[in-house]
C-alpha cells in the first residue's frame, strides 16, 4: 500500500513540531540517517486507546502491504496489521509535562473486551487513610492534566507500598516519551504519599485469575 489517493484519508501525519522533533532525531543516527523511515505500529491498548512503538528502521524493509506516506522528506511506514486501526491518525508532540514526549490522536478505539466471567464481587476497599490520599492526588493533579487527552487514572488497589492503577481514553504514550504518562503519575503520587513506594498498572484487568489486581511479591 503507498501514499494515499485524493479521496482516501491518511493513515498518519506529523504535526509540524512532531515531524521537526522526528527529523531531529534522525539526523542523530549519523550516515545512515536519509535511507531511515519512521516506523509506527500499534503494540497493544490501554483501557480504550491503543499503544505504540516508534523506531527508525529503512524504507526497503517495507512489505508489499504495508502503508507509506512523506512528509518533508520523511518516509513514514505503518505495517499493514496497524494501518487498518491508524486510519486518521496524528503525531503530535504532548502539551504538559505529565505525559511528556510524544503521542498519537488516533480517532480508532479498540473493541471493548467483554468481561471476565471471574469479574465478580466488590472490588477491593479504598477507604482506608493513604488510598484516599492517593485518590485526591488523582483527582485534584492528575486527572485535570490528562484530562487533555481524554486520559484518566483511577486507583484500583493499594496494598504494601504498591499503588494499583486503571488507565484509560486519552492519547497513548510512544516509545519517543521522553517521560511516560506512568512515570509522570508515579512521580506525583510519591511526592504527596510517602507510603507508596511503587505504581502497578492493571489496566488489563480483564486477564489473568484475578480480575482485580496482583498482589505485591513479598
Amino acid at each position: 500500500m503507498t501514499d494515499d489517493g485524493p479521496d482516501e484519508a491518511p493513515v498518519l501525519t506529523l504535526t509540524d513540531k512532531a515531524l521537526a522533533k522526528v527529523l531531529e532525531l534522525r539526523r542523530d543516527e549519523g550516515k545512515v540517517a536519509e535511507s531511515l523511515a519512521l516506523w509506527v505500529e500499534i503494540s497493544g491498548t490501554v483501557g480504550d486507546a491503543y499503544t505504540y512503538d516508534m523506531y527508525f528502521q529503512a524504507a526497503r524493509d517495507a512489505g508489499p502491504d504495508a502503508w507509506t506516506g512523506s512528509q518533508a522528506g520523511l518516509t513514514i511506514v505503518v505495517p499493514a496489521t496497524s494501518a487498518p486501526n491508524m486510519v486518521g491518525s496524528v503525531l503530535d508532540l504532548n502539551r504538559d509535562l505529565l505525559a511528556g514526549g510524544m503521542s498519537i490522536r488516533n480517532p480508532n478505539h479498540p473493541p471493548v473486551p467483554r468481561a471476565s466471567p471471574t469479574m465478580t464481587g466488590p472490588p477491593p476497599d479504598l477507604s482506608g487513610d493513604v488510598a484516599q490520599r492517593v485518590i485526591q492526588v488523582l483527582d485534584a493533579q492528575i486527572n485535570p492534566s490528562i484530562a487533555a487527552h481524554g486520559g484518566r487514572a483511577d486507583l484500583v488497589a493499594v496494598q504494601d507500598g504498591a499503588a494499583y492503577l486503571r488507565l484509560s481514553g486519552g492519547c497513548a504514550g510512544c516509545g519517543m516519551a521522553a517521560v511516560t504518562l506512568s512515570q509522570g503519575i508515579e512521580v506525583a503520587i510519591k511526592q504527596s504519599v510517602p507510603e507508596i513506594v511503587r505504581i502497578v498498572d492493571v489496566t488489563d484487568h480483564a486477564a489473568g485469575t484475578n480480575p482485580y489486581y496482583e498482589p505485591a511479591k513479598k
